[in-house]
């Protein structure tokens, strides 16, 4: 298929919906692990084609989410505190912290600047050299590579003044601590983005260690549902494997360069996860040859206990444990004008996308 039309033909979904009804197992659980994933799934009415059979869940795939208060709250404290600039992607804005967010920084006269990539940050470095100015780098494997070239940008250029906040995560460790508290998961969409970066093969432990499936899945309707038909067909013949439908953007090994770079730049740490918490080597963090841009080592600071807001469910809903309707909150105090959770906040949270398209459906 050529162009975006060919992948919204209504005649091959009717095709796809009617091959899927045919399976007709007694139960089949998956989930995706992309909030783009969440988004398309919600706003091309794709579960309105799901069998009664087929339960959908969302996982860890929104990286605002997965970023626990502890990170929120060290960037108001360093905004507050060290009088820096702080860089950052619009929708970290309304992420509550501990005690307040970013937005309410900013209205208190934190310099907080939002940014379209970390490239933007590089250049506020340049413009402003007398002050710091810190990147509030959290993502996935995708964003990864971008900052890691920043930072070799600034020390081949003699930019002394501007620093990274490390906060990336890695979504393969993701996915074993959460099959390792969810048997009943049949399988996975997995990733394209992220695959992008990082290929198949980091994906085999799903099928070979948990006899789950994994399809790498793209992002518009006729994806989605080759992908969901792919793994039904797995679970049904007993034959769990790692496919990547997404072969227009994901190669086997991935990408290369963008890998080189990130190891060049990063060490992989234990990291805590947002409703996961600490997970083993899920995780980066620049490499101590790079340490005087890491803002933690050039800004120490102690910073309150952080917590939750009361009765909020988030973490469950990274997770994979419930589906946002089932928290008390939802819809209710937690809304995306008012959200108490970041799951509420992000185009790629899943309170958010459930609430924008009609709550459950």
């Amino acid at each position: 298929m050529k162009y975006l039309q060919d992948f919204r033909d209504k005649s091959k979904v009717k095709a796809l919906e009617e091959a899927i009804e045919k399976f007709s197992l007694p139960s089949f659980v998956f989930m995706e692990v992309c909030g783009t994933h969440t988004w398309s799934i919600f706003h091309h009415g794709l579960r309105s084609l799901f069998p009664h059979w087929m339960k959908h869940l969302s996982g860890p795939g929104c990286p605002v989410c997965v970023t626990p208060n502890e990170v929120i709250d060290y960037a108001i404290e360093l905004t507050l505190k060290e009088k820096v600039i702080l860089a950052t992607f619009g929708d970290m804005l309304k992420v509550p912290g501990s005690y307040m967010s970013l937005r309410e920084v900013r209205a208190k006269g934190g310099k907080i600047r939002v940014i379209y990539s970390v490239e933007d940050a590089l250049k506020i470095a340049k413009n402003f050299p007398g002050q710091p100015v810190v990147f509030l780098g959290i993502g996935f494997e995708t964003t990864a590579p971008s900052i890691a070239w920043a930072v070799l940008k600034a020390r081949e250029e003699g930019i002394k003044n501007f620093y990274i906040l490390p906060a990336n995560k890695l979504i393969p460790p993701a996915i074993r601590e959460i099959l390792k508290g969810n048997p009943n998961l049949d399988g996975f969409l997995l990733p394209g983005h992220v695959s992008t970066i990082i290929g198949r093969t980091p994906y085999l432990f799903i099928s070979e260690e948990f006899h789950k499936g994994g399809v790498i899945s793209g992002f518009e309707p006729l994806d989605i549902l080759f992908s969901l038909y792919l793994l039904l067909k797995m679970k049904k013949d007993d034959s769990p494997r790692i496919v990547n439908q997404y072969k227009r953007s994901v190669k086997e090994e991935g990408n290369p360069k963008a890998k080189m770079i990130m190891k060049k730049v990063f060490k992989v740490v234990d990291s805590k996860w947002r409703g996961l918490g600490m997970i083993p080597a899920s995780g980066l963090d620049l490499k101590d040859e790079f340490r005087e841009f890491n803002a933690y080592h050039v800004f120490p600071l102690n910073i309150p206990p952080s917590q939750e807001y009361p009765g909020c469910r988030c973490g469950e809903v990274l997770a994979g444990k419930i589906v946002p309707p089932e928290c008390p909150l939802f819809g209710k105090v937690c809304t995306p004008e008012d959200p108490k959770g970041p799951c509420m906040v992000s185009v790629e949270g899943a309170c958010g996308i459930y609430y924008r398209y009609g709550g459950q459906d």
